[in-house]
């Protein structure tokens, strides 16, 4: 468990805010198998201050219901305390081979706690696609999951006895160092011309993770000899997120379908692996009806396997609603192989499938 506490003020209530981390590592996750309902629990934790509150993280592999079977669902729960109620939020994400963050999924709202009660997320991410992903979200076979809880109330002791200080993760550390270096555009080396802007940049951690402007330096080319190194067909927006991504790891903001694609066309032009796969999540997440057909299109032209399977999967759920979009109908003209391949899908699908929701969460 992580020293990441802290108290805020909020406004002029004084609110107090007492924050910790627990991270959690399940081994030999592949194997863990079972049905509905079918459970792993963590050990018993608590924060080292205020230990008279004792928590645990629970996992169900397979859902907690039929609506998530094909998900994992995560839960923290409360088993004891004197005063019988906490107030808190809380945050899960996945921690990937690289030490990053990602599949962040936070409460909206503060929740109440009761002693052996648990609060989560039914549909925290689609099992397939974690154990398709093995290598950037399961290293080792093992699944690392966070925990932050945020807890609100008077009843918390003030940090400070007992306490042991807040150690920054040196990974993170470097990520900001060198977002700094971006950022300020300090000791640079290159510059990237997008869209008519001009952005300064270091050919060393670009060709550390690119294998496409590695090569651009490594071989006497235009862009090696005058180091001006011009970004076509790539949107400004998506070329300042890929940049955060190469950068310091940091997430892009998919706040749009087309912000998905247009990134996941970036990645795979530059080789950027670990970016693709959180396009393909992002696209996986918001599939529906209307951006099906588009977005098999977008799965055959970057070769993403796994996000080709998906969409083929739901066009054969959906087949007639799809059948009725303009973008069906255009696929039929400019892309008929696939939908050969989506006839082929609705062909080999097997009993009566049954989802309401026009859009997969």
């Amino acid at each position: 468990m992580s020293g990441d506490m802290e108290v805020n003020n909020w406004n002029s209530t004084q609110a107090r805010v007492q924050k910790f981390c627990y991270e959690w590592t399940i081994n030999n996750f592949s194997f863990c198998k079972g049905g509905i309902q079918k459970k792993i629990t963590s050990p018993v934790f608590s924060l080292e201050a205020n230990d008279e509150v004792a928590w645990c993280l629970r996992v169900y592999t397979n859902g907690v219901d039929e609506g998530s079977k094909d998900y994992l669902s995560v839960y923290l729960g409360m088993l004891s305390y004197q005063e019988s109620t906490v107030w808190a939020k809380i945050q899960f994400w996945i921690i990937n081979f690289q030490g990053e963050k990602r599949q962040r999924t936070k409460s909206t709202s503060v929740v109440r706690f009761l002693p052996n009660q648990h609060w989560g997320f039914r549909k925290f991410i689609r099992r397939d696609f974690l154990l398709s992903h093995q290598r950037w979200f399961l290293p080792d076979d093992q699944l690392t999951l966070c925990c932050k809880v945020s807890i609100v109330g008077a009843f918390l002791r003030m940090p400070g006895q007992n306490m042991t200080p807040a150690i920054k993760d040196p990974r993170h550390m470097l990520a900001d160092d060198l977002g700094e270096l971006w950022e300020n555009s300090l000791f640079t080396d290159c510059c990237l011309l997008v869209a008519g802007h001009k952005f300064k940049a270091h050919k060393a951690i670009l060709a550390a993770h690119s294998p496409v402007f590695r090569a651009m330096f490594e071989h006497e080319m235009e862009e090696s000899l005058t180091n001006h190194i011009e970004i076509h067909d790539v949107d400004l927006q998506v070329f300042k997120e890929m940049m955060g991504f190469i950068y310091m790891g940091k997430e892009p903001d998919f706040h749009s379908h087309s912000m998905s694609s247009g990134m996941l066309a970036a990645a795979d032009k530059y080789g950027l692996e670990g970016l693709k796969v959180l396009c393909e999540e992002a696209l996986f997440r918001n599939l529906s009806v209307e951006n099906a057909a588009y977005t098999l299109i977008l799965a055959d032209l970057h070769s993403t396997k796994h996000l080709k399977t998906q969409a083929l999967d739901f066009i054969a759920l959906y087949a007639s609603e799809v059948s009725e979009t303009l973008e069906w109908k255009s696929m039929m003209e400019s892309h008929p192989h696939l939908v050969a391949e989506a006839f082929c899908s609705l062909a080999s699908a097997q009993g009566a499938l049954t989802q309401t929701p026009n859009k997969i969460l």
